[in-house]
């Protein structure tokens, strides 16, 4: 009978990083004391060696991944209303059935609770690594979760993911079509309804926006910013047509609220799209079910999600994956398009 293989400890590990125990410690609690570089460095040697601190944890080298992580922060009562989410999810469900695997899906009220999360998820083992969404400008995430040494893929443009494996839909090219094919009807005063302005593809969508309506000499001030709710794309559309000089069309960064901008037009008495072109963003069925039916900027959100989760367990694996767009959203005109009356 062979002897049992000697258990990795704690002093080994500090050995292999060259460092002492007591930063070993200090990187496993996330505590100050060590730097980012020598905190990677720790967990590096970690997961070559098989060791976590905590003896029940499975060995990082071995690890079966059969649980990913996906964080999002928005209210629980917006997400399940929200059409791009709910297919984004069922694509990348699709792949962890195929994998008999699991989704971690929590909701968080800031990125700084998100990062506390992420650390428990990865220092636990709860979740073989995790799917990051939403980035924002100089994003607070990218430095601990870089230390922790987690899995990650990050959905967003490379300019905001920190060089973080990366999947993206061309936002930018998307919106400068929408913008030149009301322009080509004739429209001159297009409005966009966005999402939060430290978004990161909100931000990228309304440069994009601006920089073709100055390329077409057109004016670029109608513009407002939303939560991405129902609600408060009704109140922007609202105070956008409201004004003196209105706009004849307008571009939504998501479906839903356009569809509430649909629903203003019509109590206002305003004519889609006699009077009010409207365009949205992602071409879920509501984009179908309304009337009239909504053109929209389409892309598979469900093959997207799939997409991400396949490249997510490329990454587990420790593969070297590329950063790369997946997709740039195309237009598909309906019927809340036309040009504007004379």
């Amino acid at each position: 009978m062979s002897a049992p293989a000697e258990r990795v400890t704690i002093k080994d590990v500090a050995a292999a990083a060259g460092v002492s125990k007591g930063a070993v410690s200090l990187a496993f609690n996330h505590k100050p004391g060590v730097s980012e570089a020598t905190r990677e460095r720790i967990f590096a040697a970690a997961r070559r060696l098989g060791w976590a601190p905590n003896s029940s944890a499975r060995s990082l080298s071995r690890q079966s991944v059969d649980t990913i992580g996906l964080a999002i922060c928005r209210p629980a009562r917006l997400l399940g209303l929200e059409p791009f989410y709910m297919e984004f999810i069922s694509g990348i469900e699709s792949v962890l059935a195929e994998r008999r695997c699991s989704l971690l899906l929590r909701l968080v009220s800031s990125l700084e609770e998100e990062i506390v999360l992420q650390e428990t998820w990865w220092r636990e083992r709860q979740v073989g690594g995790s799917i990051l969404v939403d980035f924002h400008r100089d994003d607070p995430r990218l430095g601990p979760l870089r230390a922790l040494g987690l899995p990650a893929v990050a959905v967003g443009h490379p300019s905001l993911t920190g060089g973080l494996p990366s999947l993206w839909t061309d936002d930018a090219t998307a919106t400068a079509e929408a913008v030149r094919y009301l322009a080509a009807l004739g429209h001159r005063r297009i409005a966009r309804v966005g999402g939060p302005a430290d978004l990161g593809h909100s931000a990228i969508r309304w440069a994009a926006f601006r920089e073709t309506m100055e390329g077409l000499g057109l004016d670029d001030g109608l513009h407002a910013e939303t939560g991405f709710s129902g609600e408060e794309g009704a109140r922007a559309t609202r105070s956008l047509l409201l004004t003196a000089d209105r706009p004849t069309a307008i571009v939504y960064d998501n479906d839903l609220m356009a569809v509430a901008g649909l629903g203003v037009a019509a109590e206002m008495g305003i004519s889609v799209p006699d009077e009010l072109s409207l365009l949205a963003w992602d071409d879920s069925q509501l984009c179908r079910l309304t009337h009239p039916t909504l053109s929209a900027m389409s892309h598979d959100v469900h093959g997207f999600g799939a997409q991400v989760a396949r490249v997510l367990f490329e990454v587990i694996a420790g593969e070297d994956v590329p950063s790369r767009p997946v997709a740039t959203p195309s237009l598909v005109p309906r019927a809340s398009t036309a040009p504007p009356r004379p």
